[in-house]
């Protein structure tokens, strides 16, 4: 029986029904996008515990709500008017409250998919999160009950544990992104598990709610791993630009670069004016959480008329994490040709965390004066 029929069980709790279902859509709505607007101000650091303490809460709290109304399908309706208060409360605005949780949590991961990759990545996943909200309401999608809510909550629980893991652990790879992913489906077959021993005679029911939603999220995750569109959380690049110089000092790094006040949306010279014996700095700030100990790689890429991008060179980078504004590093190249280019950073498994793209040109022989950022 979908979720509509189970809602309809305690229509005869609520005070005004008419008026309730007839903006029940609304108010979904509005508390699932409540939920992207209440976290996009609450979240910080993706290791803050706190965040991920109120994650856990979250999932619990929807993972509890979603096996009562398992359990509940298909039982006779519910006197709820000489019940506690609490209780109607609870029955009259749970899925309210779960589509609440559910905007959070797909929130958190929005930022932090967002900040861990490039935007042609991240695009895509936030066109994704924004294909579930809709769907998340269409009646096409509502008519499937419980088989999509145990989906979203599957996305949820794979999404958590693809950071956190890496988090304890304390690098990246494909052994550990196995491991979360194996972490993250424990939870869903721990309910599917626990309903064959209370209710064996729901085990069907089962597999076609939890379990099959659950099997083909894990087959989505693990096709974006293949072809490396899921962002490779928890590491982000919050700045990466190009440079004539690059000087580590006791205040900081020094950035030289000839860039025009009034090209301020780029990052140093992203067009790179080269005299005879210029080099190219590529400057980059990663972040990456506390007791984090990896590596990552740059990938320099010129742009060939004939065969498009080629890789030039690769350089292994050493990161350590744990300071608020990144850990700093950057990379050197003095044989280059004239043309468009482009710098990837990514992790050891081939996933980008982020790009800059810059043309290097001929510049007049003339006396150049640098500006100097400290980083």
């Amino acid at each position: 029986m979908p979720y509509t029929t189970v809602r309809n069980q305690y229509a005869n709790a609520r005070p005004n029904p008419n008026f309730l279902l007839a903006r029940e859509r609304g108010i979904a709505v509005t508390s699932f996008v409540g939920g992207f607007v209440f976290d996009a101000f609450t979240v910080r650091r993706i290791d803050s515990w706190y965040a991920i303490g109120h994650q856990i809460v979250y999932l619990a709290f929807i993972t509890i709500v979603l096996t009562r109304m398992f359990f509940e399908e298909g039982a006779p309706p519910r006197d709820l008017e000489r019940t506690l208060v609490l209780k109607r409360w609870y029955f009259r605005y749970r899925m309210a409250i779960v589509n609440f949780c559910l905007g959070t949590l797909l929130n958190v991961y929005t930022i932090f998919y967002f900040k861990s990759s490039s935007l042609a990545v991240s695009f895509g996943f936030l066109a994704f999160l924004v294909f579930l909200l809709v769907a998340n309401e269409s009646e096409r999608f509502k008519s499937l009950g419980l088989a999509f809510k145990f989906a979203l909550l599957s996305l949820c629980t794979l999404s958590f544990f693809a950071y956190v893991v890496p988090i304890l652990v304390g690098s990246m790879g494909l052994v550990v992104f196995l491991f979360s992913i194996l972490a993250g489906c424990l939870p869903i077959v721990g309910v599917s598990w626990w309903i064959r021993v209370r209710a064996p005679d729901r085990v069907r029911q089962a597999s076609r709610q939890i379990s099959v939603p659950l099997g083909l999220v894990l087959i989505g995750f693990l096709a974006f791993y293949l072809f490396r569109l899921i962002p490779p959380v928890p590491l982000s690049i919050p700045f990466i630009g190009v440079y004539h110089d690059v000087e580590k000092t006791e205040e900081g790094y020094r950035l030289s670069h000839e860039r025009p006040a009034w090209r301020f949306w780029e990052n140093g010279d992203q067009e790179f004016l080269a005299q005879g014996g210029d080099k190219i700095y590529v400057y980059f700030r990663i972040y990456s959480p506390t007791r984090f100990s990896d590596q990552v790689t740059m990938r320099w890429f010129w742009k060939d008329d004939a065969r498009g991008w080629t890789l030039q060179d690769a350089i292994p980078i050493n990161i350590v994490g744990g300071r608020r504004e990144g850990f700093r590093g950057y990379g050197v190249k003095s044989n280059y040709q004239f043309g468009d280019w482009k710098v990837q950073v990514e992790t050891t498994d081939g996933r980008e965390i982020g790009r800059v793209n810059f043309k290097v040109e001929t510049a007049r022989i003339a006396p150049r004066t640098f500006e100097v950022d400290l980083d």
